[in-house]
């Protein structure tokens, strides 16, 4: 029997590194992740491919699959949806499959809410200051909108709590290497080996 896969959710305020993280843990030879192709309503760009890039579908489409209980989360962005097909996932997973997820605080606790067995990771920096740095550092946003988003940020590690762990994002090779750990251990929790071992 193919042992169920791992869903490895990464998640954490915006401007913290998600994506560099994100991409930093694919680039590692010893990792074989499928990433999770979210579906939206908005129309291709320019050499992005459906299936790969993202699932394209229609409004009706997507609106039925949010009736019919099969996205995981979603969001409405500028009059287009976004979100994770849970189908996509249930299938990965079953064929043994690891699926890394990397997604904002509030689409993680509307995973968790139906997948809690996943392993949820929220990444964090040393401290608001440095986040504020980072977000300068850009330069793609105005003062007043970076505040915001420090303002945000300081509202989403309240959320914390409902994670099961904390990795600091302080340089990006040491984060890399402490959500490794983290992967290395679930894989050797009771739970997931028991039935292998009988």
């Amino acid at each position: 029997m193919t042992q169920r896969g791992l869903l490895i959710v990464l998640s954490g305020p915006s401007g913290v590194g998600k994506g560099t993280v994100r991409k930093a843990i694919f680039e590692e030879e010893s990792i074989d992740f499928q990433y999770s192709i979210s579906a939206t309503t908005r129309q291709p760009r320019a050499g992005e491919v459906d299936g790969e890039d993202y699932f394209f579908v229609t409004r009706e489409q997507f609106e039925e699959k949010i009736n019919n209980g099969d996205m995981l989360e979603y969001a409405k962005y500028v009059s287009n949806y976004y979100g994770t097909p849970k189908s996509f996932i249930d299938e990965t997973l079953a064929s043994g499959r690891d699926v890394f997820l990397e997604i904002d605080v509030q689409g993680a606790l509307q995973v968790k809410s139906k997948m809690p067995e996943g392993i949820y990771i929220f990444l964090t920096l040393p401290d608001l200051a440095n986040l504020r740095d980072r977000l300068v550092g850009r330069g793609t946003d105005s003062a007043d909108v970076i505040e915001k988003r420090v303002a945000a940020a300081r509202d989403e590690l309240k959320m914390m709590i409902n994670y099961d762990y904390a990795v600091e994002n302080d340089v990006v090779s040491n984060a890399v290497e402490r959500i490794k750990s983290i992967i290395t251990a679930e894989r050797l929790r009771v739970t997931r080996v028991f039935d292998k071992i009988q």
